[in-house]
């Protein structure tokens, strides 16, 4: 509960407490009966079962105390290393087949027998460009 609410709850107490005295002595003897038996339909106290192993040590036991602890902190973390492997392998493969896109071309180009004009051509220096980016 935040602050605004403790206090709102403690300004309807005051209010409810200021007119207590003016209630008839029925309306009391019945109130003070109905919080009897709300009070003894209340379930008795639970002990609430531990099973977490506690040790004596100051440090809490370290590593082993809890066996399988790192496996659920190694948990949150696996779905972020696996998105972050599968995006590299991804660049690397983009990178891959951009390079041997590229040797293709020039195996291409190197092993053509173009004239000389279609070099100095800038239509086909602008294809080139485009090829390799």
């Amino acid at each position: 509960m935040n602050t605004e609410d403790i206090n709102f709850a403690y300004r309807v107490r005051h209010a409810l407490n200021e007119k207590l005295d003016d209630l008839p002595a029925s309306t009391t003897d019945r109130l003070a009966a109905a919080r009897q038996a709300a009070m003894s339909r209340k379930k008795a106290h639970v002990e609430v079962r531990v099973t977490s192993l506690a040790t004596a040590t100051a440090g809490g036991g370290g590593f082993m105390a809890d066996p399988l602890g790192w496996l659920s902190r190694f948990s949150v973390a696996l779905p972020l290393v696996l998105l972050v492997g599968g995006m590299v392998g991804v660049y690397q493969y983009e990178q891959q087949q951009s390079i041997a896109e590229l040797a293709e071309l020039d195996a291409a180009v190197l092993s053509d027998e173009l004239p000389l004009s279609a070099y100095l051509d800038h239509g086909f220096n602008a294809y080139l460009e485009t090829r390799e980016q």
